[in-house]
């Protein structure tokens, strides 16, 4: 350990040097990237004017109203485990990095994309045992390229609710997860009483996907070529607990997290943070939190490993995985922020955050945040940004266009290069040049951190 944290000192002291950007202007066109992903009936200060009302119909097996939250990534469909993932850290990093926001000048519009998230979140638990997990079709969708507000397929869109019968723990979970940490945001925001139905709709959740434990793409097969539940819901469990005693204090989650803790594995040292995993996250969130020798062990392991072993690029990006590299480098960025919060190896974990979010801005010579820094990316695979302005239609010719997207999609984080650092800005690359609501995610809350800092 010793030799460790000297190797990790070193590494900080080399990575002090690193260019500096407009942080704080990043965190801006993050959640303007947000406010592109709405759907649902638009508020009147909507910021991106080539956006309109959409899928205002989407509708429940009972006629709940679906309307709102966010689309996924390029497409239209509400995937809801990826969703909750994405506001959970969204909320994680206003929960602990709110004077970076501040200092932003960005705080009312993070919290108006948080409550958009969470407004969402309320309207698909309808009941103590239900919720919708998914709204839209990804095959449909997928075979659709155009404005969301011309969609021409299914209306109301179908909608996969879980229930006893039809579990899905990882979801159920991960939103009370989000909730949770979402009621700590508006209670420390002085919104007492939206706190309070939030944390009350966590608590319901957390029962159902602890009570009825499931695998929620067994459930519902259809999800598996989009969002297969690859880590299992286990991870979830433990993840949530942390969150629900984070957010109340109760002593019965604690016992939960320490029982899924020995119960699960889960002190074993993961590979990624991502919508899927959540493994690390609860041992950093722990480390935090609870303080523990095994989290603290655990946690400090795998940023041990992310920042001094984990595969990286010729240019120092650390390599997680192909799809979406640069969301995987954000996640574990992120992450190692919040364990040097905790007071844990501060100086080298925060210095690799900043070099892996510098690589991001342009630090090889290029941007990979559209709208923002040097030679941004023009064509990321996004549909409703690839048409152009009313009344010209926009259809499958746009997907095939050579030239740069018609509307700037400003913020939005592209998949990212390969392992030798290797990148093309193609529309058509959806595993390098996607987009998507849980890649921005922790990205924002990382840039937040580095501004708190500064």
């Amino acid at each position: 350990m010793r030799s460790i944290t000297i190797t990790l000192l070193v590494l900080g002291l080399v990575s002090l040097a690193l260019a500096q950007y407009d942080y704080a202007d990043v965190i801006r066109r993050s959640l303007l990237f947000y406010e592109a992903q709405r759907t649902g009936v638009l508020p009147a200060n909507n910021r991106v004017p080539w956006r309109g009302n959409s899928f205002v119909t989407d509708r429940g097996v009972n006629g709940e109203n679906l309307s709102g939250g966010y689309f996924d990534a390029g497409d239209h469909v509400k995937f809801g485990f990826p969703f909750a993932s994405a506001m959970t850290m969204l909320a994680w990093g206003m929960l602990d990095s709110r004077a970076g926001y501040e200092r932003a000048g960005q705080w009312s519009f993070a919290i108006d994309a948080l409550r958009w998230g969470t407004d969402y979140m309320i309207r698909i638990h309808p009941s103590a045992n239900e919720l919708y997990v998914q709204v839209g079709n990804g095959r449909e969708d997928h075979a659709f390229w155009g404005r969301p507000e011309q969609w021409t397929g299914s209306n109301p869109r179908p909608a996969l609710r879980a229930t006893p019968a039809l579990p899905a723990t990882e979801v159920a979970c991960e939103t009370a997860a989000a909730l949770a940490a979402a009621s700590m945001v508006f209670r420390n925001n002085g919104e007492t009483a939206y706190a309070n139905t939030l944390l009350n709709h966590a608590i319901q959740l957390y029962n159902f996907g602890n009570t009825f434990r499931g695998r929620y793409s067994d459930s519902f097969p259809e999800i598996q070529e989009f969002y297969n539940s690859w880590s299992g819901f286990e991870d979830e469990l433990f993840y949530s607990a942390a969150w629900m005693y984070r957010a109340t204090g109760n002593a019965q989650y604690r016992t939960d997290y320490n029982n899924f803790w020995h119960q699960f594995g889960m002190s074993t040292r993961p590979l990624e943070i991502s919508w899927d995993d959540k493994q690390a996250a609860g041992q950093i969130l722990l480390a935090k939190i609870d303080g523990s020798h095994q989290f603290v062990s655990a946690a400090q392991a795998f940023c041990d490993w992310v920042v001094l072993q984990a595969p990286r690029t010729p240019r120092n990006l650390v390599f997680i995985s192909p799809w979406g590299s640069l969301r995987h480098a954000s996640n574990v960025a992120f992450g190692c922020l919040q364990l040097a919060q905790a007071g844990i190896n501060a100086i080298p974990y925060r210095n690799f955050a900043r070099q892996q979010i510098d690589y991001m801005l342009g630090s090889t010579g290029r941007s990979f945040v559209v709208g923002f820094g040097v030679n941004p990316p023009q064509r990321p695979h996004h549909t409703s940004s690839s048409c152009p302005n009313m009344p010209a239609p926009c259809d499958w010719s746009h997907f095939h266009a050579p030239g740069p997207n018609p509307q700037t999609l400003h913020g939005a984080l592209v998949g990212g290069p390969d392992i030798n650092d290797n990148w093309a800005d193609n529309r058509d690359d959806y595993v390098t040049n996607e987009v998507a609501i849980d890649y921005n995610a922790a990205f924002q809350g990382a840039l937040a951190e580095i501004v708190r800092l500064l």
